[in-house]
């Protein structure tokens, strides 16, 4: 059934956000992050670390500028990679504990990706040092974007490389600008997975059903190897007819399931208005001798 075809009883419910496509802290031990200073806590991006001289010409040329890979920014965009896929992962294991592996990827993902890199690219003036940066800026917008992450992952590198310190300086930097994206995640933790398995006990009952949904096409990410998925949860039963609980995203339509499946046990005052409804009509079967189902099974 779509979505213009669905019929509600008024209630004190949200609508839904999206109409339905057709389917087609833990301590830090000596070894780990440091806390905070005050150099970062006042949402101003921590100080770009310096470069020795000798790789100030290597790191703002593209190879297609250079006449030997040694003058360009390549082998030092290889290397910087390495280091951040490091840092990154140290990072995100001690501080978020609580993330199966599954996820600390896709969290190391963001962190790491092109459009995070560029950003910083940008922010940090990188950019416009790259020598003849305008050819490139005018050129395709995916390939422009890839080089301004490519130019930071050389930066990178180069830092460690400047000094003999130089590893300490860029792990403690990229913590400071890491921190923002990391404090978001901690803030908001991931929906539980046994949030859809919690909705059902709250509301299924017999002849009751929670139908799962995409309510939009899901979001390919190229060349990042994922997608994101859109889904909402409806309720057929205690006197409503698809009635929409929440919506939900995620990288999978399960993890998208579960975080609709949240968002409906939070929905109030509808959710309490099903459960009161659920509890009455027990209770009074009870009183008529009607058997009481055990528990109820997922949708």
């Amino acid at each position: 059934m779509s979505s213009v075809d669905r019929k509600r009883k008024p209630t004190g419910g949200h609508s839904p956000p999206h109409k339905k496509f057709q389917k087609g802290s833990p301590n830090h031990g000596p070894d780990k992050f440091p806390p905070l200073t005050s150099s970062s806590d006042n949402g101003l991006l921590p100080p770009l670390p310096s470069i020795d001289e000798k790789f100030r010409d290597v790191v703002f040329t593209h190879q297609s500028m250079a006449g030997s890979p040694a003058e360009s920014y390549d082998r030092l965009e290889f290397l910087g990679d390495a280091y951040l896929q490091l840092f990154s992962s140290r990072l995100i294991w001690d501080r978020l504990p609580f993330l199966p592996a599954g996820r600390m990827s896709q969290v190391r993902e963001s962190l790491v990706k092109n459009e995070t890199l560029a950003q910083y690219s940008d922010l940090y003036g990188l950019t416009k040092q790259l020598k003849n940066f305008k050819r490139f800026q005018n050129g395709p917008p995916q390939t422009w974007l890839k080089i301004k992450g490519d130019l930071f992952e050389a930066y990178v590198a180069a830092v460690v490389l400047s000094t003999p310190e130089g590893f300490e300086r860029v792990r403690n930097w990229l913590l400071h600008l890491w921190e923002p994206k990391i404090e978001a995640i901690t803030s908001k933790p991931e929906a539980s997975s046994k949030s859809k398995e919690e909705l059902a006990k709250k509301v299924l009952g017999k002849g009751v059903r929670l139908n799962y949904e995409d309510e939009r096409e899901p979001i390919i990410h190229y060349g990042q190897g994922r997608e994101t998925y859109f889904v909402g949860v409806y309720l057929t039963g205690w006197g409503w007819e698809n009635q929409y609980l929440g919506s939900g995203k995620g990288l999978s339509r399960n993890a998208a399931g579960q975080e609709a499946a949240a968002a409906a046990l939070e929905n109030h005052p509808l959710i309490d208005e099903i459960i009161a409804k659920k509890t009455a009509f027990y209770a009074e079967a009870k009183k008529k001798g009607e058997p009481q189902p055990n528990k109820h099974s997922k949708d």
